[in-house]
């Protein structure tokens, strides 16, 4: 049965936000300063996962494939580039502010405002703001030096085309790939990192054919939801949602989404996107250059289609953490927090933890051997069961336990965060053993 529209989260935000801050994933920028709305720092746990969600994209995406090259481009693009692609005309959202909460709003968003006194507001007439940054290049500040921070990563793509696919000797199809930062001046960012002022995108354009544009995006329509899955999310978390046909863009021929059930309802976490031909048409109406392709048999002239799948890095990060927060009751009575993260993307795969500070030479050298392979981690400070509920709430999969039998017999007692079950293994398979169990799915 699929998913419906009024299903809810067992994960309530505030809950998330808390462990996030206190035990280092996520915490709002220049926080000393009192902050600033729309801007994320991540700790030592937080930058840890999301670099592990890069680096599976990464694998699945370019370093597993021969039809896909790895791109990374500058922030700052020539600004003829947003002009091509429509985002100096049209990248706006309709704004308002209120008059009496003095408080700025999307108009078309105003049923989840945050506003101390929402029965009262008074709203200005909307007026439309544009989403893009604006920057200056060089020492004077005028229309000639105006540029933008890119409010995507695609675009550098389209322009790169021609250069990478004769660098890299590709053929139709092929993709171009990227992970990087892309910035909006949102009117209002809300809900944690889902909707920021600075955010990376992981973005593949795949180049095909005319005739082949509807085949390939089944083909990543389905690859797409394969990795969603990988990450672990299950059916009552994630759906698709194809979009009708007055929700695409002019130029689009189909597009779908893959969302996910946060706590504050379902929402989009990857667009599918047949963009047909109008980027590399656009971009060679502009720059003057021809984008063209000629198939070498048929000598047919044409302009290739382009297939996008559109993942956000801090909303994926997001979807894994409300995946894996709970809540569990134990058998003693007890309520421990956990965080239930895939054992491959987890921040820290390891922690050795001496049952006595008087055995922590030894525990020190395992940790160091370990973490020559694994992210690893070492504590000794306070009672076992403490540091068990401190590496729960970190989402560490395994705790290694080295205690005085061990000085004697070389095994230790490596205890797994979900089931809580131990097992004794030797200290010298250790390594092997959890190499097996922390690999990326294939």
């Amino acid at each position: 049965m699929a998913p419906t529209d009024d299903a809810k989260s067992p994960v309530r935000m505030e809950d998330l936000v808390a462990l996030c801050a206190r035990r280092g994933f996520i915490f709002q920028s220049s926080e000393i300063y009192g902050g600033i709305n729309g801007f994320w720092d991540y700790g030592p746990l937080g930058v840890e996962l999301k670099n592990n969600v890069k680096a599976f994209w990464w694998q699945r995406m370019v370093r597993g494939r021969d039809d896909v090259e790895g791109v990374d481009s500058s922030i700052i693009c020539h600004p003829r580039t947003w002009e091509a692609s429509g985002h100096v005309e049209h990248f706006s959202d309709p704004m308002v502010d209120c008059r009496t909460c003095k408080k700025r709003f999307r108009a078309d968003q105003l049923d989840d405002r945050q506003c101390s006194r929402p029965d009262d507001c008074d709203f200005t007439e909307a007026k439309q703001f544009n989403l893009m940054l604006r920057t200056f290049i060089g020492a004077s500040e005028d229309a000639a030096s105006t540029a933008y921070l890119r409010p995507e990563t695609c675009q550098p793509l389209f322009v790169d085309f021609k250069r990478v696919r004769e660098a890299a000797r590709q053929k139709l199809p092929f993709g171009l790939a990227q992970i990087g930062k892309a910035f909006r001046n949102e009117i209002n960012p809300r809900n944690f990192i889902f909707r920021s002022r600075e955010f990376e995108q992981m973005e593949l354009e795949y180049f095909v054919h005319p005739s082949q544009r509807e085949q390939w995006f089944e083909y990543w329509f389905e690859e797409r939801q394969r990795w969603h899955r990988d990450l672990g999310f299950g059916d009552d978390a994630l759906r698709t949602r194809a979009h009708e046909p007055d929700e695409l863009a002019h130029y689009a021929n189909a597009a779908s989404d893959v969302e996910f059930l946060f706590p504050f309802g379902w929402q989009e976490i990857e667009g599918i996107h047949d963009r047909g031909d109008w980027d590399l048409s656009r971009h060679s109406e502009f720059s003057g250059k021809d984008l063209s392709m000629t198939d070498e048999e048929t000598k047919e002239k044409f302009m290739p289609m382009v297939i996008e799948t559109s993942v956000g890095v801090e909303r994926t990060t997001l979807a894994i953490l409300c995946n894996a927060l709970r809540e569990e009751e134990l058998e003693n009575g007890e309520t421990r927090t956990v965080m239930h993260i895939p054992a491959f993307l987890a921040p820290i795969q390891v922690a050795v933890l001496p049952l006595s500070k008087k055995l922590g030479e030894s525990a020190r050298r395992l940790a160091e051997d370990l973490r020559r392979r694994f992210p690893a981690f070492y504590d000794e400070a306070g009672n076992i069961g403490r540091r068990y509920r401190r590496q729960d709430e970190c989402g560490t999969p395994f705790c290694v336990t080295w205690d005085f039998d061990s000085e004697e017999d070389g095994q230790v007692t490596v205890r797994e965060r979900d089931s809580m079950t131990q097992e004794r293994i030797s200290a010298e398979a250790l390594a092997g053993w959890l190499f097996e169990r922390l690999g990326m799915p294939a």
